[in-house]
């Protein structure tokens, strides 16, 4: 068997441990398409059970034994699997899932010592992360997508990589592979978070045309023209921050200075490419007699955030010139 015989996953992040084993299994049975597998639900290992499964089939072929929430074993079950990793099975594929952490650690530094093959599934946490996520996933399922566009996926989305593994998948199918911001906006436009995000950010760009029909996307979907109001003074605040750091600031040092994470930084500064300073301070008014308006109660904040939004397009065309 070409796999190695024991394989120890670990980590929290479900979807990876998920296909951590079921690329081991996959690999068992492309030389043994007949190899059960026997997966062990937590708790379901007792003592003495691991020689029993492990032992050979009356009608031979191969096994994949999963053995999840390893860390949950007890001393004397984690000395088992240790002690039967030291001399695994002909046609045995051992894996061990472990969430990582101080319990159950002994395990975890038993089977490496002996040389397991070692898979890392770590929680993912941070936005770049899922970003990272996406752009792997449109990849791997032969398209392509933007930074900024995948940045809106995680956004319309949300945190869970299942699904934005299925939406990844999804839009791969239905664009053809090229995924760009408006195909995200277009299946995803219901989703609040990306809806104002989306709206501020074509604003800030001079898309005026793009932003208003944003906007419009997001008042259908019902979206709270506070949030759009939000997401707008946001935008501009983020070039006001970003447009007045030291000049020589740069990096992890600006990001700590600003208060915000790297990447969001590296887009803001694409952004303020078209703007002069007096243009920011005019987009700055802009939003906050938005924000007084709609907060306030305006009889028509559709009217009052399609003004805004010009204003903000019309305060990046005053460039550097002013």
């Amino acid at each position: 068997m070409s796999v190695e015989p024991v394989v120890l996953v670990v980590g929290e992040e479900e979807l990876l441990v998920d296909r951590a084993i079921g690329d081991v299994v996959a690999s068992v049975r492309a030389d043994d398409p007949e190899a059960e597998v026997i997966d062990l639900a937590p708790g379901g290992l007792e003592p003495g059970r691991i020689a029993e499964l492990t032992s050979p089939s009356l009608f031979g072929g191969g096994k994949v034994l999963v053995i999840r929430a390893a860390q949950d074993l007890g001393k004397d079950l984690s000395a088992e699997v240790v002690t039967y990793a030291r001399a695994p099975a002909d046609d045995v594929v051992l894996v061990v899932v472990h969430h990582g952490g101080a319990k159950g650690k002994a395990l975890v530094d038993g089977l490496t010592k002996l040389k397991a093959r070692k898979i890392s599934c770590p929680k993912v946490t941070k936005v770049g992360e899922r970003v990272d996520f996406v752009r792997a996933e449109i990849r791997g399922a032969g398209g392509k997508i933007s930074p900024d566009a995948a940045r809106g996926l995680v956004e319309a989305v949300g945190n869970d990589l299942r699904e934005l593994a299925a939406a990844c998948s999804q839009l791969v199918a239905d664009t053809g592979g090229k995924v760009d911001d408006a195909a995200v906006a277009r299946y995803y436009r219901g989703r609040a978070e990306v809806s104002g995000f989306a709206v501020a950010d074509k604003a800030i760009e001079g898309q005026l045309a793009d932003a208003l029909e944003q906007l419009r996307w997001a008042l259908a979907t019902g979206v709270a023209p506070v949030l759009i109001v939000s997401a707008l003074a946001q935008g501009v605040r983020g070039l006001a921050k970003v447009g007045g750091a030291p000049r020589g600031a740069r990096g992890a040092a600006l990001a700590k200075e600003l208060g915000m994470p790297p990447w969001k930084i590296d887009r803001v500064q694409r952004q303020l490419r078209g703007w002069s300073g007096d243009g920011v301070a005019r987009a700055l008014t802009a939003v906050a007699v938005a924000d007084e308006q709609v907060k306030g109660g305006a009889a028509d904040p559709a009217y009052a955030l399609e003004k805004t939004i010009a204003e903000i397009v019309a305060a990046r065309s005053q460039r550097r010139a002013s």
